[in-house]
């Protein structure tokens, strides 16, 4: 029972480990992208599933929700690109290849970009790619300092800080850490928790904020390079990044692999051994090497009522005998024989 019981857990946390490695019905291009304002951009998207029906793109600006720029059925040529998109985005369709193009960027072009589609009316995202749009001059006067080099082991802690020296517009300043990898989506942590303070009595309108990022038990899926960035007055500057390296291999799907192959062997070893326990006790019975009562009795509860036939057999007698005997009962002599069927 006990080993039937592991091999469950096992089977369980395998199907675990497989569900999160599933493959994506959209494929998209991750990270950051970046621009100059003025030029021009264009944003892949692959879709692999036959049982797609709509494709649709989305942006998504910084501490924004997600707005709709087109939707396209998969058959159709030609997308509907929503009103407020017309006039610099446009959607191309290279057999399960879908382009979206922007012309002329501008600073309100920043911002996340997903790619959608509709499966069995359920919507699944792409990764997302970021879209930053530098200004070739900035009016933000800020520095940003960030270590650059980070090397982790499995399971360890990350903790990351980033210094913001920034001269705060009309407008309101937010910090955000972005992950860039190869494996992974473009990540936003907002700025909740940063803390920010006067330089100095002498230039109030400086500012000094430090950012801060934990990640408990790194894994694999954390590796990659991390930006801290400053949003202000419709601008995104952004630090020189960190680069994680996550030392080790992911072993877990090996380990669970190994385990399973062992739990099979250790249940076919057991049925093997019941079955040889089994038929050397048939063998010890049919040899007559234990009492004939235990035999008869594991015979008889192990045959159909059917297979027993019974046959009366007749004595001659002397009729000396007989007249000695005639007021006893007639004896009759019962034999069992053992049929047993082909």
């Amino acid at each position: 029972m006990m080993p039937l019981c592991v091999f469950l857990a096992i089977l369980y946390k395998i199907c675990q480990v497989l569900a999160a490695h599933k493959t994506s019905s959209v494929i998209q291009e991750s990270g950051i992208k970046i621009a100059k304002v003025g030029e021009n951009v264009t944003i892949t998207c692959v879709c692999q599933d036959d049982a797609v029906t709509f494709l649709s793109w989305y942006q998504q600006s910084l501490g924004g929700k997600p707005n709709i720029i087109s939707t396209r059925m998969k058959h159709s040529p030609e997308a509907d690109i929503y009103a407020q998109y017309k006039d610099r985005f446009k959607v191309l369709v290279e057999g399960k290849k879908e382009y979206l193009k922007i012309t002329n960027l501008s600073l309100s072009d920043s911002g996340t970009y997903y790619c959608g589609v509709l499966v069995f009316n359920a919507i699944e995202f792409g990764q997302g790619v970021f879209l930053h749009v530098k200004s070739p001059a900035t009016s933000i006067g800020s520095a940003i300092d960030q270590p650059t080099l980070k090397p982790l082991r499995l399971g360890d802690s990350l903790n990351l800080t980033c210094t913001v020296e920034a001269e705060p517009c009309a407008g309101e300043l937010n910090l955000y850490w972005f992950r860039h990898g190869a494996s992974q989506s473009t990540v936003m942590y907002p700025s909740e928790g940063h803390v920010c303070a006067d330089i100095s009595q002498e230039t109030p309108h400086r500012r000094n904020c430090t950012l801060n990022l934990a990640i408990k038990s790194v894994s694999s899926a954390d590796a990659g390079i991390y930006y801290c960035a400053l949003a202000s007055c419709g601008e995104i500057i952004f630090g020189n990044g960190t680069k994680v390296e996550i030392a080790g291999s992911p072993v877990l799907v090996y380990l669970l692999s190994a385990a399973l192959g062992g739990s099979f062997i250790v249940l076919f070893v057991l049925a093997f051994i019941m079955y040889k326990l089994r038929k050397n006790l048939c063998s010890v019975c049919k040899a007559g090497a234990v009492p004939h009562q235990t035999c008869t009795v594991s015979d008889a509860v192990s045959q159909d009522a059917d297979s027993l036939h019974y046959a009366a057999l007749s004595l001659k007698r002397s009729s000396k005998q007989h007249r000695q005997e005639e007021n006893l009962d007639n004896i009759c002599v019962y034999s069992r024989v053992k049929s047993r069927k082909v």
